[in-house]
């Protein structure tokens, strides 16, 4: 757009502007000549010289005798220069006149004009060729010459002016100021851009030129004030129009213009501002969205994993542990990049608003960064306790489950032996039977009595588990204490009526005097190695649970040394078995007739060889097999521990060595430009990422890990959570610094700085990082001023440097980071609106009142921005203004956080 502030400016009188005086001023005399262009000339000259003498009072009617006293030249100069001349003078003699005439000539040579070869006797004799020359002149002087679109020179920056304003018209292509305006299209395109109500351009027609050119020429004469300088009949008629005569005329739309072109700048610069608000606007409200979204879902979180109410089964407390796994790879993952998004969001706004030289931006009340970094610790910290509950419920469970199933084994073997036994200890079968078949119910008595004492441990063991699975808050714990307590009364009754049987046997024992040793013997000798194989098959049925190879071998070993034994109990069977063979030979040697029962003992030699038997051929080698069977899941169990091992060493490796040291210092060490450095960032970011399908199938491991209830691994002392930990601070800490090299970038735009100033100051922060960190401390930042020529070691140095550090460091963490030291050095280079400049355009388009109207902000401004600006400016208080009046000043305040200006 051409630049306003020079539209009638007098001031600037540049080389290239004399250079093309002198260029226009040598005009070619013998086409001057040429009728059609001298008709031309005369005609668009006198309308002219007569739109300015007007506003005097008088006008011209002849060019070339009109202007021969040289009066009316004179006020023509005075009119259109604003200056008084010298008094011309009064007679009416050649002289007077040569006189008059001079003092026009010398004021336009005063004005750094160099007339050629024109003179005032010229001028006084009427010559046509020389007024019509000095009169291009004066035109070229007061008119074109001030006209300048980016430097260019008078000329062309009209034609720009022209080609730029007609560029979207069709039918339009201005290459010139002669035949470009032939067919009058482009005359009705300047008026249309301008005054689009004055002319319907659509119907307008390439092949009708004369109508074309007469309609600008009557709007421009009715509407504009550009009275006719030019006759359509000739201007297409001649094969080349007067380039002159053209050029007057349309300098004449630029001037009408003029205004129009400063409005449209200073429109556009309000567009400009209102748009950089409109970003910054919705950068604030995705903040505030993401922020409130992630802290709802921590406000969610915290409540389930602070709910550490136990299940009963382990097959519920297994689905939290998978709910949790679910929780750690597939719910949280997302989170963590929103919260690092949210950072990363955080940082971009605010330096763009610093940038814009708008205020820092403040979050709603809660959702500051170090709120949702507070909210963030508190998840971590509830969730660091959780999968250890989680794990110390299922082993407690796993326990649970083991004494109960013990508990109900021991309950059905002590209940399968006490049926019954309270019916036989209340028999009086005593009172009826023979001497014989009492002493053998004393014998029996006996030999139950030592049975039942060999039963108390057990009964002391059934109540110790019900104790235990009390203490680990079995859930059905009621069950168990009801079972528990039948069993204990049961017990007890058994020996009230154990104690009222004996008793009851004594009292007639002395009445019999005869007893069947042998019978006796055996009951004896049977009824201990029957309850010693009644205690094997229980060890050996006994459940067990093992969480190692050491455990299993001592089963093992335990059982071997129980195998080792039965050669001798192989003996005592024999043994009881030979009592019981005695007394079959001695009824066959001495003809007894045995009913086939011992009196004493209702075990058999068959009893004893089937239990043996069972003991012997049956639940050794079922034992033999659990045992085998568990040392190999034990070995399956010792190789995921070994694989899970290895594995995490070499993610714990990865993490820990190649890239966390890496990446401490990639911001401080890639060298080249920040976009080689932002490649090589993200080329660092996408193998972290890549890395992810390691971490996934190591997940995976550690699944099978816990399912196969593993709780321990010797082999490493890396976990799961050390290898996850590690990933996302990875992912965290390369974004963060992609972050960082991106708001260099952002800084290095906005401010105008080189690749090679960015170079120079990572240079210079580099040698003075001494640790290498990224971060310089107070005294290297000092040293680093005073090395790049800042006087710190003066009176006044001590205060200087505080005031510095006040901007690199608002926050007083003891450091300056790079981003902060870049933004200080180039802190006071920048070029930024402010909202005076801001102030000053709404005033050119409110036409330099104090308030604007809607009206005037939806016809200066794009739909958006005005609705923009309606929305939020208040209404203007004060004297007659009209109702709907809008106090533009209080709002261009605001939009740079200031309270007034």
């Amino acid at each position: 757009e051409p630049d306003t502030h020079a539209v009638g400016s007098h001031t600037y009188w540049g080389a290239v502007t004399y250079a093309y005086m002198t260029q226009e001023e040598d005009w070619d005399r013998d086409l001057l000549l040429d009728p059609a262009w001298e008709k031309q000339q005369r005609k668009t000259f006198t309308a002219w010289c007569n739109s300015h003498l007007r506003k005097a009072g008088t006008q011209i009617e002849n060019i070339e005798e009109d202007f021969r006293n040289g009066l009316k030249l004179m006020l023509l100069l005075e009119v259109i220069s604003g200056e008084r001349l010298p008094k011309p003078d009064k007679g009416k003699m050649r002289f007077h006149k040569i006189a008059n005439v001079n003092k026009a000539l010398d004021f336009i040579c005063s004005k750094g004009v160099k007339l050629v070869s024109i003179g005032a006797e010229e001028i006084v004799d009427g010559n046509v060729k020389m007024t019509l020359g000095m009169i291009w002149t004066i035109i070229l002087r007061f008119a074109i010459q001030d006209i300048s679109v980016e430097e260019t020179s008078a000329k062309e920056g009209l034609l720009l002016w022209c080609q730029r304003k007609t560029a979207p018209y069709r039918n339009v292509n201005v290459q010139n100021f002669h035949i470009s305006w032939k067919d009058g299209l482009a005359l009705c395109a300047l008026i249309h851009r301008h005054r689009p109500d004055l002319i319907d351009y659509s119907k307008l027609r390439k092949d009708d030129p004369i109508g074309n050119l007469n309609t600008a020429f009557e709007v421009a004469e009715k509407y504009l004030d550009i009275p006719k300088m030019l006759d359509a009949e000739d201007i297409v008629n001649t094969p080349k129009p007067d380039e002159k005569a053209i050029m007057t005329y349309v300098s004449c739309f630029y001037h009408a213009f003029a205004g129009a072109e400063q409005a449209e700048t200073a429109a556009n610069r309000i567009c400009k501002v209102l748009a950089v608000n409109q970003e910054n606007e919705k950068l604030m409200e995705e903040y505030e969205k993401l922020a409130s979204e992630l802290l709802e879902w921590i406000r969610r979180t915290i409540p389930w994993l602070e709910n550490r109410v136990a299940e009963q089964t382990m097959r519920a407390m297994q689905q939290k542990l998978e709910d949790f796994r679910d929780y750690r790879r597939v719910h949280k993952p997302p989170r963590v990049q929103e919260k690092c998004q949210l950072e990363i969001n955080f940082n971009t706004l605010q330096t763009k608003l610093r940038l814009s030289n708008r205020p820092a931006f403040m979050p709603s009340e809660g959702k500051m960064v170090s709120d949702i970094a507070n909210a963030w610790k508190g998840l971590e910290q509830v969730e660091k306790g959780y999968e250890e509950w989680l794990l110390t419920e299922i082993r407690r469970l796993e326990r649970l489950d083991h004494l109960a199933e013990k508990f109900k084994q021991k309950c059905a073997m002590h209940e399968a032996w006490t049926t019954g036994k309270e019916d036989l200890l209340s028999q009086k079968d005593y009172e009826s039977a023979s001497l014989m078949e009492i002493r053998a119910l004393m014998r029996k008595h006996e030999a139950f009595e030592s049975d039942l004492a060999a039963h108390q441990d057990r009964v002391e063991q059934i109540a110790a588990i019900a104790q235990e699975l009390n203490e680990l808050d079995y859930h059905d714990a009621a069950t168990v204490n009801t079972r528990c307590q039948g069993i204990c009364d049961q017990w007890d009754n058994l020996g009230t009526l154990t104690q009222k049987r004996r008793d009851s046997l004594e009292r007639v024992e002395k009445l019999w005097e005869t007893i069947d040793q042998l019978y006796l013997e055996f009951a004896k000798r049977a009824a201990p190695f029957n309850n010693w194989m009644d205690g094997a098959m229980e060890d050996l049925q006994d459940m067990f649970i093992v969480h190692s190879i050491e455990e299993i071998q001592s089963l093992i070993t335990a059982h071997d040394q129980f195998k080792a034994t039965l050669p001798e109990a192989d003996k005592e069977r024999m043994a009881t078995l030979g009592i019981h063979n005695e007394i079959l030979k001695i009824a066959q040697t001495y003809g007894i007739k045995l009913s086939g029962i011992n009196p004493y003992t209702n075990l058999s030699s068959q009893d004893i060889s089937t239990k043996w038997d069972t003991v012997s051929q049956h639940f050794v080698p079922l034992r033999d097999q659990m045992l085998q069977e568990e040392v190999a899941r034990q070995q399956a169990n010792e190789r995921l521990r070994r694989q899970f091992a290895a594995q995490v060493r070499d993610g714990g490796a990865w993490v820990t060595i190649k890239y966390v040291k890496e990446i401490s210092h990639v911001s401080v060490d890639i060298a080249g430009s920040l976009e080689e450095q932002m490649n090589s960032l993200k080329q660092y970011e996408q193998n972290i990422i890549n890395y992810k399908s390691n971490i996934d199938k190591l997940e995976g491991d550690h699944q099978l890990i816990q399912e196969s209830l593993i709780f321990d691994n010797k082999h490493t002392n890396y976990t799961m959570e050390h290898i996850r930990v590690g990933w996302e601070q990875l992912l965290t800490t390369i974004a963060r610094t992609i972050n960082e090299v991106e708001n260099q970038i952002l800084t290095r735009d906005a401010k105008g700085i080189s690749q090679e100033q960015l170079n120079e100051f990572r240079a210079s922060f580099n040698h003075f990082d001494r640790k290498r960190n990224g971060m310089m401390d107070p005294d290297d930042f000092r040293a680093c001023l005073i090395s790049m020529g800042y006087d710190l070691v003066s009176g006044q140095g001590e205060v200087e440097f505080a005031r510095i550090m006040t901007l690199v460091d608002p926050n007083n963490t003891g450091v300056v980071t790079f981003q902060a030291f870049i933004d200080f050095m180039t802190r006071e280079t920048a070029e930024t609106d402010t909202a005076e400049q801001v102030m000053a355009s709404f005033k050119i388009l409110a036409s330099d009142k104090n308030y604007i109207t809607v009206e005037e902000l939806r016809r200066e401004l794009p739909p958006e921005q005005a609705e923009y600006c309606i929305t939020r400016m208040t209404r203007y208080v004060g004297p007659d203004c009209p109702s709907g009046a809008l106090d533009y000043i209080s709002f261009s305040s605001a939009l740079y956080g200031e309270s007034d200006l």
